[in-house]
This record gives structure tokens, sequence and C-alpha cells, in this order.
């Protein structure tokens, strides 16, 4: 019964299907069958609308012919013999509709998603309405279901960037510039830095307490740097509970644009620790933890001021702009390490009483304030509206909210699909990846190589006068732009259309952050737009004093200095 092909059948209007014991299509009239499904579904902007199994589309045609040009129609078949029949019978719709589309594959998420990304463009639509015009979709009912989930989840992350975008897109950027100084005299990190060494990956949720305890417990004093068989990568959240218990990690992430990750450094400068840290993250971060990080960048939307850095050879290591700083953390143990990767703490929920690790800066700020009248308990926070109750990877009841939700399904997607990554089990959501307990976790770190055989991670203290001098052109040329684009707006120069359009589009990191270019996935108004102009306008002499600021930076260096001055030299000599 398994191998056998679909079999069509002619039915009054149109033809029926017969497949694995099922007929998918109406024997009397397919063709009014689909119409009424089609015209049942809600109207409306910037719905993708998801169809499972589209066999011969009948309902598609008048659908098309009746939505806003804002929506589309995703047509998938998973199955391997009905693809062929779907394709052929819908051939002609596809190719004179470019809000159709249809999909065959394997059924992963990630593909789908990404292919309408790629097709459509990012935030076109809003939500998902489910389309079933055959029952066709009952072969394969929950990978349907969740692909259409997946779908979903994505739309609803691209519309949080968005609204993350308005809101902090132009601090992003000003952080940005002012990190370029950093880049002359920061090492890349580079693939497999750390060979095959187990990995440890630390957050800050209340389950890493558990954890502390049972390295401290397993190793004790071998715990100190560089003499356990395994590395810790933690995040910047977790560094007091590891000075507690005096571990020092091998390398910690600092993610943060604003000053409230400061506070997380308080009592470290004893500790010169590598500090990972992304180049849209607070300028004052760099000063920590020894003061000479490692730089990598997390593109917070598209923009051609990343293009351009990428051609000059200055942009650092990317990684995908995840949101998390414990997301983030991971990502880097799976490019630094080839070996199994363990995680604790990372944990998207929180108890009545906190929401991270004991000795945190929260945790330590709510015994700070506790009184005989104050309750260290945060029934305000715990309950407040969105928030719920989840069931943890130990079968216990936590709470949570929906953006720790949101960054659970992100971790899913973007990491459970590595057999190489696992977490322990206790407190905290399922994260989708097989979960091993604090003594199974332990075996497997305690499987590491033994001391000395892989590299170490060390600060570095060089200055590369060749990449100052390069970041000292870039720097030139973006502000040289940039006053050029303020002439032509404040008229003191002459107007060319031509020029005004190419100045704005390469200056994207202006009005990126604005509201109808973030919702519009990047997409800028016309530069007859007064109103879009004016605010273009405001947004420049901050960004060219930014500029001014790091190029002072950079050329404060004396081989720097000097470099310019052979050049300028060389110049005049030969011109």
């Amino acid at each position: 019964m398994s191998d056998e092909p679909p079999r069509q059948c002619k039915a009054r209007r149109g033809f029926s299907v017969f497949y694995k014991g099922k007929t998918l299509l109406s024997l009397i009239d397919p063709i009014a069958q689909g119409e009424r499904v089609a015209k049942a579904v809600p109207l409306g902007g910037g719905i993708l609308y998801f169809c499972p199994s589209p066999l011969y589309g009948y309902g598609i045609e008048w659908l098309l012919n009746h939505v806003s040009p804002d929506s589309a129609l995703l047509c998938v078949e998973l199955d391997e013999k009905l693809r062929a029949l779907s394709r052929k019978a819908m051939e002609d719709l596809l190719k004179k509709n470019p809000a159709l589309g249809l999909v065959s594959g394997s059924g992963d998420p990630a593909q789908l998603c990404g292919w309408v990304q790629n097709t459509w463009g990012s935030r076109r639509f809003r939500r998902i309405e489910i389309l079933r015009l055959s029952g066709g979709w009952q072969l394969y009912e929950e990978q349907y279901a969740n692909l259409a989930d997946a779908l979903r989840r994505d739309i609803a992350i691209d519309w949080g960037n968005a609204m993350t975008l308005v809101k902090m897109g132009r601090r992003y950027i000003r952080n940005a510039i002012r990190n370029l100084a950093l880049v002359p005299q920061t090492s890349a990190l580079r693939d497999s830095i750390l060979g095959a060494s187990p990995v440890l990956v630390l957050g800050a949720g209340p389950s890493l307490d558990g954890v502390l305890e049972g390295l401290h417990r397993c190793w004790g004093a071998a715990l100190a740097e560089n003499a356990r068989p395994f590395k810790i990568i933690g995040v910047d959240t977790c560094l007091q509970p590891l000075k507690d218990w005096n571990i020092k990690p091998d390398l910690v992430v600092a993610l943060e644009s604003q000053h409230w990750n400061l506070r997380d450094f308080i009592g470290m400068g004893s500790w010169e620790i590598p500090l990972a840290m992304d180049l849209s993250a607070l300028p004052a971060t760099r000063e920590v933890l020894g003061g000479h990080p490692w730089l990598f960048a997390t593109p917070w939307t598209r923009l051609r001021l990343f293009k351009r850095l990428a051609s000059a050879g200055l942009l650092p290591e990317t990684f995908p702009p995840l949101g998390s700083v414990g997301l983030t953390a991971v990502a880097l143990a799976r490019r630094l390490s080839t070996g199994p990767i363990i995680i604790g703490g990372l944990d998207f929920a929180f108890t009545v009483d906190r929401f991270h690790a004991r000795s945190t800066p929260g945790h330590r700020e709510g015994l700070q304030r506790q009184t005989r009248f104050k309750s260290i308990l945060m029934a305000e926070a715990a309950f407040r509206p969105g928030t719920g109750v989840a069931r943890s990877k130990a079968g216990l009841s936590q709470r949570t909210d929906p953006a720790m939700k949101t960054y659970r399904d992100l971790f899913e997607q973007e990491f459970a699909q590595d057999p190489r990554i696992h977490d322990i089990i206790g407190l905290g959501l399922p994260l989708g990846l097989r979960s091993l307990s604090l003594e199974e976790a332990l075996a497997v770190l305690g499987k590491g190589l033994p001391r000395g055989s892989t590299r170490v991670l060390k600060l570095r203290h060089k200055w590369e006068a060749p990449i100052a001098a390069a970041v000292d052109a870039f720097i030139c040329r973006e502000r040289d732009a940039l006053m050029l684009l303020r002439d032509i707006l404040i008229g003191t120069s002459s107007q060319d259309p031509e020029i005004l359009e190419v100045l704005l589009d390469e200056g994207d990191y202006l009005w990126a952050h604005f509201p109808e270019c973030a919702g519009a996935g990047g997409r800028r108004p016309s530069a007859t737009d007064l109103s879009f102009l004016k605010r273009v306008r405001i947004e420049i002499d901050p960004l060219i004093k930014l500029f001014d600021l790091t190029l002072q930076e950079v050329r404060s260096y004396p081989s720097i200095r000097s470099t310019l001055e052979q050049d300028k030299i060389a110049k005049e000599v030969y011109p």
C-alpha cells in the first residue's frame, strides 16, 4: 500500500486523488469545494496563507484575485509522490503570480522560513492563515503543523526585531562607530581555536547555582585557570557567582548596548579574562577585564555600512543576531570548539524570588532592598500580565514570559539540530536538546583533553598600524559622505537628485531605525519626502562627532601617526 502511486479519479468537475487509502479531494465537485474553502478564509493585509498539500490547487486562483497586494500564498507539499502532481497542475499559476509559491522538501522549518524571507522579503507578513484545500495535510499532520508554527514564530521574531530596531537602532550604530577604534587592537576569534576541548556554556539563570556547586564538588581546586580538562564560556552576568566559587572562565561574552551590564563587572578589576564584545556593545565595556577585548559583530539589520566594512577587511567575525547574550555564547562556543558543548544556567524561566542565580547584581539588589516591610519575593514582576506557568526540564512548574519563550524557541531553532550540544536537566525550560543529569554532564566534561594539550585564550596587546591606517581611511570616507549629505540638505551644496539618492542609500544607518523603515524591511521613503529628509538631517551631526572622536582615538597611537605622516610625505613627493 505504501508504494502505491497517487491515483487520479474523474469527478463531475475536475479530478480527485486516491492515495494511501484516502480520498484527498471531493469525488463530486472538488473545484467548488476548493473555492468554498478559499472564500471562507479571512482577507486582509500582510497575510501569509499557508496551504499544506495543495494538489491541483483548486480555489487558489480565486484567492489570488482577491487578496491584498502585500499578502501571499505559500503552498507546501511534503509527500514525494504528490509533488510532481502539484507542480504540473499549478505550473501556469506559478509563472504569472509572484505572490504564489510552491515549496517541496523534507519539511525543515529553518529552510522554509529562509525561503519565505528570500522570496518575499522580511516584515512583509503580519500573521499566518491556514488554507486546507485538500485532505493531503492529514498524511503529514504533525509536520505541517510544525511548519506553520515555525512560520508564526519567525514572523513574530521578525517584527520583534523591528521593534527592537526602532528602540535601539540609533544606540547600536553610535556604539559601533565608537568601537571601530578597537578593530586595530583586537585579534580575530578564529574557528576551532579551542580544538576538541569540551566547552561548558554558562548563563545566569537560577539553575546556575546547582551547576557551580556540582563543578566545585567534582573538581574543587582544579577549577583554577588552565587546570581543568574543559573550557568555560560565561555570559557577563554570571561573573560574580563564578568568582564566589573561585572558578575563572576562559571567555566572557558581553552584548548589552546600554549601561546596565557594567554592574556585572564591579569588583572584577583583578581578573584579566578574555572578553568577547559585540561591535554594538556599550563602548565602556572595553575597559573591563583587562581592557583588550575580542570584537565580534552581530549585524542587527541589513546595512550597506557592514558591506563596506567587510570590503575593507575591517568587519569583525560575524554571528547571527540572536538578541540574547546566552544564545550568542552558545554560537561562540560552537565556532571556537569542535568538542561537546554542555549548557547550564540558560533557563528562560524564573521563580517568584529569583530571576537570576545567587550573587548576580539583580539578586544582590533584591537582598539589599529587603526589609521587614519589603519581601524578597517579586510577586509584582513574577505575576505581571503576560507571564505564565511552564513545565521545566525536570517536570517542575516555573514561571516565564513571552520574551523568554521567544528566546527559547529561537534557541531550539538555531541549535537543536546540533548533536554536540546538550543541556543539564533541572530548572529551566526544555531547549529541544538531549538533557543530561548533572553527573552525566560532569562526566562528559571530565573526558576532555589533558591539561596543556589545547591552546589557551590569551589577551593580546598589539596595535596593528596597517589596520589602524585602514580604519582611519574608512572613517574619513564615511565622515566626508555625511558632510556632503548635510551640505546638500541644508542647501550649501548643489542638490543633484542622483547624488542625493546615492548618499541616502549608502547612509542607510541614518534612517534604518525610523519606524516606517524598520517596519518595511529597510526600505526608505522617497528622497522627495520632506519629513523624512528633515529627520535624516537631525541624525547627521551626532554621527559626524562620533566619527571625529573615533578618528582622534585611532590617531592617538604613535604608530598610526607615523604611518599617516609617511603617507602624507609620500603624496607630496610623488603626487
